[in-house]
Order: C-alpha cells, then sequence, then structure tokens
C-alpha cells in the first residue's frame, strides 16, 4: 500500500485581459477498490466559486465562472491518495476467453469500450502497424494484451511536443514517435479491433527518484490503458513505460479516450492568445506523516472501506435511477 502526495498547477496567461471565463476540471483522483482519495483542494485565482458534480462512471468534476476581467487563471490542486497492488493475475488464460470476450459484446454492456471513439479509431496505419506486430487472436488474450503492452512501448519513441493533444494517432503511427496519449490511443484502437474492451485512465505515476531518468515519464498528467476481459476483469496496463499498472499509478478519470478526460475544458470571452504551463509534482508520503482524522478508524481495512464505499456508490446510483423511472 502507497500513499502520494500530488501538486498539480496549471496557469492560463492572456496577452490581454479577457472577460469571463467558464471551466470544468478533472484532477480529483478516483475513490474505488484499488485506491481512495484522502483529501483533495482545488484552488483558484481569481477567486470564484466551486462547483462539483460526478459523472456517470464517477468521475468528480469540478466547475467554475469567473465573470470579471482577469489577465491570468491559476488552478492548484492538492492531493492525498492511498493505493493499492492490484490482483494477482494468472500467467495465462484459457483460449476460449476470446469466446468470452464475443459474448460480453453480444450483450452490449461494453459498447463504450468497444466502439470506435474521436481519438482510438481504425485507420490504415493501425492496420498496417497491427501485422508488423503481430497482434491477433492465435495466443491467449492476456498474453497477446501483454505482449501488444510491449510492443507498443518498443516501436514509438516517447518525445515531448512532438504531437499534440487534439493529434490523430496516425501521426504517430507515421513518425513512430509521441507523448503517452498517443501510446495509450493507439492500443486502445488495437484492442477494440479484437473485441477486447479498453478504456483511456488519466492519472499520474510515481517514479522512484533513481529510475526517472531511465523511463520515459512525463512531469505532467500521464495516461495508459485499461482491458477488459471477463475472467479477471479491468486491467491496467501502461505502454509509454511498458508496466503493468499496480500500486504506483494514481488513477483520476475514466473515459473512452482524451476527449473525454482532459484535466481542464473552458472558454473565454475575448480575442486574446493565451500560454498555457502546467506542473505537476507527485511524492511518496509515509503514513505517519497522515493525520490521523483521513485515516481509517479501524473498523475496515482499507480495501474493505474502499469496496464499502464502492457499493454505497453504485446503490446511490441505482436509486437515482429507479426515481427517475418513476418519474
Amino acid at each position: 500500500m502507497n500513499y502520494f502526495t500530488i501538486h498539480h498547477h496549471t496557469r492560463y496567461r492572456y496577452e490581454s485581459a479577457v472577460s469571463e471565463s467558464t471551466m470544468e476540471v478533472r484532477m480529483q483522483p478516483r475513490t474505488d477498490r484499488q485506491q481512495r482519495c484522502l483529501n483533495f483542494q482545488l484552488e483558484i485565482s481569481p477567486h470564484a466559486q466551486i462547483l462539483t458534480t460526478g459523472d456517470c462512471v464517477q468521475n468528480m468534476i469540478h466547475y467554475f465562472d469567473i465573470p470579471r476581467n482577469h489577465a491570468e487563471l491559476v488552478l492548484r490542486a492538492h492531493s492525498l491518495v492511498m493505493v493499492q497492488e492490484g490482483p494477482v493475475l494468472p500467467d495465462a488464460l484459457d483460449e476460449t476467453e476470446w469466446d468470452a470476450l464475443l459474448e460480453t459484446a453480444a450483450a452490449g454492456r461494453m459498447w463504450d469500450w468497444l466502439a470506435p471513439s474521436h481519438y482510438a479509431r481504425p485507420t490504415s496505419l493501425l492496420a498496417e502497424f497491427s501485422e508488423e506486430v503481430g497482434f491477433s487472436r492465435e495466443q491467449d488474450p492476456l498474453t497477446a494484451i501483454l505482449q501488444l503492452n510491449e510492443s507498443i512501448h518498443n516501436a514509438f519513441e516517447y518525445t515531448p511536443l512532438s504531437t499534440a493533444v487534439d493529434s490523430p494517432i496516425d501521426i504517430a503511427l507515421e513518425n513512430r514517435r509521441g507523448v503517452c496519449q498517443d501510446y495509450t490511443h493507439v492500443m486502445i484502437a488495437l484492442l477494440r479491433q479484437r473485441g477486447i474492451p479498453a478504456r483511456y485512465i488519466s492519472g499520474y505515476v510515481f517514479q522512484e527518484p533513481e529510475k526517472k531518468q531511465q523511463q520515459d515519464l512525463s512531469s505532467a498528467s500521464h495516461a495508459w490503458v485499461e482491458a477488459y476481459l471477463p475472467a479477471v476483469g479491468w486491467i491496467g496496463l501502461d505502454p509509454t513505460n511498458s508496466l503493468r499498472v499496480e500500486d504506483k499509478h494514481v488513477r483520476v478519470a475514466i473515459g473512452r479516450d482524451y476527449e473525454d478526460v482532459p484535466p481542464t475544458r473552458g472558454i473565454y470571452k475575448g480575442e486574446a492568445k493565451s500560454e498555457l504551463t502546467v506542473g505537476v509534482h507527485i511524492s511518496e508520503t509515509e503514513d505517519e506523516e497522515i493525520p490521523t482524522d483521513l485515516l481509517d478508524n479501524g473498523h475496515w481495512t482499507p480495501r474493505e472501506h474502499v469496496e464499502e464505499l464502492s457499493s454505497e456508490v453504485k446503490l446511490n446510483n441505482d436509486e437515482q435511477q429507479q426515481q427517475q423511472q418513476q418519474q
């Protein structure tokens, strides 16, 4: 079990004052079966009233509006998160797991994670790349997914600023370089083509200081893939670093691709150009440094408490759906 403190600072500077800004923010880490957000604070300058809501997959979204002139907008997000190791995976699965995936698709429960999305869709270059790396159904799905994770890592060079957040995957496929969003979009598109539900995860990853220069880790937000196999559930994979996601990754939001879960999205009134600066610092925190009122009170183990919270969320959602159907 690990505890992480995360400071995420975002600054927008405008050439001249703008008259209003409206923005939504996705920076609060999730609370689910594998991790728990113990504390989260969001500060806005100029000061603004912040509203909070959750979406259909329990991502936390903060909204605010600044209805007055300003030449700079600063967001400071501070998080304290507990992350536990994921479940142990078998060495391989039976090849009948491909049939189970077909049944899952036929049931329609995974439609959002199987259909092409804005940045993760089939292209001719993707088809060529699939043949190149040999991603097929000749192996069991788990083995195929793990090998694909490594193959994408080896095929691309991590190059900051080589693509933009809205670049199609063909740019990365043609140049064989990109950033974490590109690695993730390519892998998601390939998995969905093979009938494996896949989703985009935004968040952060902690790396030991002595390993930072050896890995292709960004100093800002990170992205990776979760793939679904009926026999084992959702599996986190980080093709940028050829890792299986365990207890060093902090999950913030789940989406079909980056289009669903950018850290910030907004509009402003004015014709001024804006300059964006982002900085993220994540550090490991010892449990004795954490205020006792943020830790469990002894009635549950951390995992049991997180599962209890997840059950409450599901129950509340079911009750809301029933009420809506009755109205």
